[in-house]
């Protein structure tokens, strides 16, 4: 009667520790320039090796440059950061993913490579230096954020010490209402869980419409477990993720292929499987959501108005109780980040403003989640659409998501963003207001200038 996340725990447990915790051994590691510096010098200063290098793999897109990715960098720090992780990867045998201009490049944001190289597969074990890598739980597998010693610890070992977790099945049932998305879904659920209300959990995902969702889909609302407190998100897999994974460059090829499959589909939870806890949501109660606090759990649906005792974030923001989020007034508008950076976030977005135009005191970003989703988003026109409408169109890499690059807010500016995170100075201002909100939700404010809900829009697209 065993869920996914345990069997997925038990079969990857070295050993129980004195300290109660679990050596578990991690079998895909991912790194980056910004967590993984401090841990290759640590290597270093132990003499120690990596002695699985094959099963780490590396990209740069924290601080990449997204407005020309040309080296060197102007950015002289980000220059530096690339070139330590080039010269770590090549001292240690590690695949890296570099930006530049090779048209078969893979750069891109880590939790969108992953899933669309075919690395991230169910059943698995992930660690990566960075809070969403509960991302990669869309497709079945045990996804774990971890800090910079922890990083130090699967370089030189490939296991990390972890303290077992509860697991809540998150049940959405029902047929979500059009202009309703993925992200709404997700921002519902922290909404009413809370914060802290995943803490000391695994949440698995589940119920009809989940069910009918695509991976990129379930990718939206895993990534964002983390910010609802939860150490882990994921989904069972089925054949939506076979039908994903087939034909990926590292997926299995072949009669390989049949053997996994038909390890995957035994990795499901039971039928009657146990849960510490159990939460039905019903998919037609959730509308457009947009957050209008400093935490994704403030946040509300674009008709209803905020009510809270949150002085501190009404003040910061500059909202009052009984306000209503809609009509705000927006200065930036940013399309992408690991959360809603893949290419049917943009293709929705696209078909949203094509032949519209951005209102003319807003600049909008639209940064595509990878290098491969940049090419096929162009090789679909994407580019020109948003270009026609007004929009930047940039390179791939986190971007405005934390601002860790040159894309920033600048002073009290108002940002609509897909990204995951309204936390003050998230996106490069410490004054900077962050309002989190669907694609499609970010593309309507960015042409009306204010907040507004995008299915009034929607009804002249699908006419």
């Amino acid at each position: 009667m065993p869920t996914l996340f345990e069997k997925v725990w038990n079969a990857h447990a070295v050993r129980t520790l004195p300290s109660g915790q679990t050596q578990l051994f991690v079998g895909l590691h991912l790194v980056h320039e910004v967590t993984s510096p401090q841990a290759f010098d640590m290597i270093r200063q132990h003499g120690w090796g990596v002695p699985f290098p094959q099963r780490t793999f590396a990209t740069v897109d924290h601080i990449v440059p997204t407005s020309s990715q040309k080296r060197p960098f102007i950015d002289l720090t980000a220059e530096q950061m690339t070139s330590a992780l080039e010269k770590n990867c090549r001292e240690f045998g590690i695949q890296l993913f570099a930006p530049g201009d090779d048209a078969a490049g893979h750069q891109g944001i880590v939790h969108v490579i992953g899933p669309e190289m075919g690395l991230t597969q169910p059943g698995m074990t992930i660690a990566c230096g960075d809070s969403h890598t509960s991302t990669h739980g869309a497709l079945g597998a045990i996804a774990f954020g971890i800090g910079t010693s922890q990083v130090r610890d699967v370089l030189a070992s490939q296991c990390l010490a972890l303290d077992p977790l509860k697991v809540r099945r998150i049940d959405v049932n029902g047929t979500l209402k059009p202009g309703v998305y993925a992200k709404d879904v997700i921002l519902t659920i922290i909404r009413r869980l809370g914060v802290n209300g995943g803490v000391g959990y695994a949440y698995e995902y589940g119920g009809t419409t989940i069910d009918r969702m695509t991976i990129d889909e379930r990718m939206t609302i895993c990534n964002m477990s983390i910010e609802g407190g939860a150490r882990v998100g994921y989904v069972n897999p089925d054949e939506t993720t076979f039908k994903f994974l087939k034909g990926r460059t590292y997926a299995p090829k072949g009669e390989a292929w049949d053997r996994a499959v038909a390890w995957w589909k035994s990795l499901a939870s039971d039928a009657d499987a146990k849960y510490d806890d159990r939460v039905v949501i019903d998919a037609a109660t959730i509308e457009p959501t947009v957050t209008w606090g400093i935490n994704p759990g403030e946040s509300v649906g674009i008709t209803e108005p905020i009510v809270t005792k949150d002085d501190e974030a009404l003040t910061f923001m500059g909202f009052a109780n009984g306000q209503k989020v809609e009509g705000t007034k927006i200065d930036v508008a940013f399309i992408g980040s690991c959360t809603n950076g893949r290419l049917s976030d943009l293709e929705e977005a696209a078909r949203f403003v094509k032949g519209r135009r951005v209102a003319s005191h807003v600049k909008a970003l639209v940064v595509p989640g990878s290098q491969e989703v940049r090419r096929q988003a162009e090789a679909k026109g994407l580019d020109k659409i948003f270009s026609a409408a007004g929009f930047e169109w940039r390179g791939a890499g986190c971007s405005m998501c934390l601002a860790m690059n040159p894309d920033r807010l600048e002073g009290s500016q108002v940002c609509a963003s897909s990204s995951n995170r309204n936390f003050k100075g998230r996106q490069g201002s410490p004054t900077g207001r962050t309002l989190l909100m669907s694609p499609v939700m970010v593309a309507a404010a960015a042409i009306a200038g204010v907040v507004t809900d995008a299915r009034q829009m929607l009804e002249e697209v699908h006419a």
